[in-house]
């Protein structure tokens, strides 16, 4: 029987995993290509034969998803794997329309072929958009372990742009290696959070050898905490599933792929920002959580917002840098920089579209919609530039920076800065503190 030829549509993530999980040593398929989007600078390059196994001697070529169509009809394809996340039904049926056009099938696959067991414990953390504060909700949930003493490993989903065969297993345990793996700033902002709460995290592009890395770590691992990206399914079983949903976003968790899968397989559910979200704004969110899960646990969340300087903010025209992957595909206008401009009494936010240069000026021109908001944008070194560039430029008197790490660690900020920071914080109960007392009871741990 000849073998399938397969082209697997993905951004640098979910579609390598898939492969790992699904098609790797697989004699069925022929994987002939992946396609790259969402992400710049990621096409262009080869999965390498090291990690594509022995059927791929030569590794597999990466291209631009805008090439689709021929790559379809030059390889002659028979599937087309959709392998990304955090993008709408319309979206996903649009790629679709594109495949079939073109002559092949459109696949999706789902948890039960692409989901690796642990041996540990495992407690998966998503979300219905990115942006949403699973960060916060994981870095919540290590907490209330570690306050037991257990032994926390967090798995944080994939962010590989850089060296594909090097980046195969990353352990972060220290702020020295974010160094060490060349980290972008995308990737500084989920890994550090953590090193400095003293857990270690592990990510890179094989997700079972990572695991199986993460279950013996030196430090020791009682607990594997999935420290999900974008609003994508756990590439581990999960053993507890959380889900956070965003009420700036209401009516969202039943839009976006495959946020709804998060939101379907939820055993909790986080209805977050609940302090600066509208009542009917939440009302809509907790409609949906009972229409396709009423079975959840559904917990109440805030994101209180605090700065390091508010005479910064008060009365000042300011410049809002926040997260960049939440303002890009994320699509999100009003975030915790923003929250705390009006909170702290900011007399203008400032525009920063007439000040960008370079690789930011194109990422305005690919996010038309973005808010008056500079996104953190620092795939590699020329964005970082850029963006050192672009808030210098920026005619304003004050910079509020927004991001999960401290800018000026990486870029010199030649204004008056200040930092906000953000935690998950419950409302009344349930709460998380009891979610997570009934899982280290039914599992023993203690």
């Amino acid at each position: 029987m000849a073998r399938k030829n397969v082209i697997i549509i993905g951004a640098a993530g979910r579609d390598f995993h898939n492969f790992n999980t699904y098609f790797r040593d697989n004699e069925y398929y022929n994987v002939v290509a992946f396609t790259a989007a969402q992400i710049p600078d990621i096409d262009g390059r080869k999965y390498p034969a090291v990690l594509a196994g022995k059927l791929y001697p030569d590794g597999i070529p990466i291209f631009a998803e805008q090439e689709l169509p021929g790559l379809i009809r030059k390889l002659k394809v028979d599937d087309c794997v959709f392998s990304y996340s955090d993008v709408t039904y319309q979206k996903v049926m649009s790629v679709s329309a594109i495949v079939n056009s073109a002559g092949a099938n459109f696949v999706l696959l789902g948890p039960k072929d692409t989901m690796v067991k642990s041996s540990k414990p495992v407690i998966a953390v998503g979300a219905i958009r990115t942006g949403c504060g699973k960060s916060q909700t994981s870095r919540r949930v290590i907490e209330l372990l570690m306050e037991k003493g257990l032994k926390v490993v967090a798995v944080r989903h994939p962010m590989p742009y850089g060296d594909l065969a090097e980046q195969k297993v990353q352990r972060f345990a220290a702020i020295s290696d974010l160094e060490k793996h060349k980290c972008t700033v995308e990737e500084m902002e989920e890994y550090e959070p953590h090193v400095v709460r003293g857990n270690v995290i592990y990510a890179g592009v094989d997700y079972e050898a990572i695991l199986r890395e993460a279950e013996k770590d030196p430090k020791g691992c009682d607990v594997i905490i999935w420290d999900g990206g974008n609003n994508d399914f756990p590439f581990y079983a999960p053993d507890l599933m959380i889900t956070v949903t965003d009420p700036h976003r209401a009516g969202h968790e039943l839009k976006y792929y495959p946020g709804e899968v998060t939101l379907r397989i939820a055993d909790v559910v986080v209805i977050n920002k609940i302090d600066s979200a509208s009542p009917e704004a939440v009302q809509t969110v907790r409609e949906s959580i009972e229409k396709v899960n009423p079975k959840a646990v559904v917990i109440d969340g805030a994101s209180p917002i605090k700065v390091d300087d508010q005479s910064v903010i008060k009365g000042k025209r300011v410049l809002v840098v926040e997260d960049g992957p939440t303002l890009t595909h994320g699509e999100m206008k009003i975030g915790a920089g923003v929250v705390a401009a009006r909170k702290f009494g900011a007399s203008e936010l400032v525009d920063p579209r007439p000040f960008t240069v370079g690789k930011l000026s194109e990422t305005f021109r690919l996010y038309p919609n973005i808010g008056t908001l500079l996104p953190a944008m620092g795939y590699g070194e020329q964005q970082l530039r850029d963006l050192e560039t672009t808030i210098n430029n920026t005619d304003c008197d004050s910079v509020i920076i927004a991001t999960p790490i401290d800018l000026n660690r990486i870029i010199k900020i030649k204004k008056p800065n200040t930092r906000v920071y953000y935690d998950l914080q419950e409302i009344g109960d349930p709460n998380l503190s009891q979610v997570i007392d009934d899982f280290v009871k039914k599992f023993k741990l203690i």
